[in-house]
């Protein structure tokens, strides 16, 4: 299952971690991040000891989520050594997220 992040907790959670991290941008209001909320969860569960996989509520942690230009969710963005690596709008298939991950 996906842990919940936060504006607080952001720099230590993700730009800090020694693996790459994905991080999904969602909002309880928001369909497709219904849609999506799943797929992250799954692989939170096949990448747990390769990957750290958070959560961040954009209505909740707007600083963040301004900082990272969202305008759009869900938005996934992968992070390599604390850089943004790969990012993606709407929801895509669990391959994709995964394959980003493992690059």
């Amino acid at each position: 299952m996906a842990t919940a992040t936060s504006d607080a907790a952001f720099e230590k959670d993700v730009l800090s971690a020694q693996l790459p991290v994905l991080v999904d941008f969602w909002a309880p209001w928001c369909g497709p991040c219904r849609m999506v909320g799943p797929i992250i969860d799954k692989i939170a569960e096949k990448m747990t000891g390769k990957a750290h996989v958070y959560k961040l509520n954009v209505d909740e942690n707007p600083s963040v989520a301004s900082k990272y230009g969202i305008t759009g969710i869900p938005t996934v963005i992968v992070f390599n050594g604390g850089q943004v690596a790969r990012q993606f709008v709407g929801v895509q298939p669990e391959q994709v997220y995964l394959n980003a991950l493992q690059s």
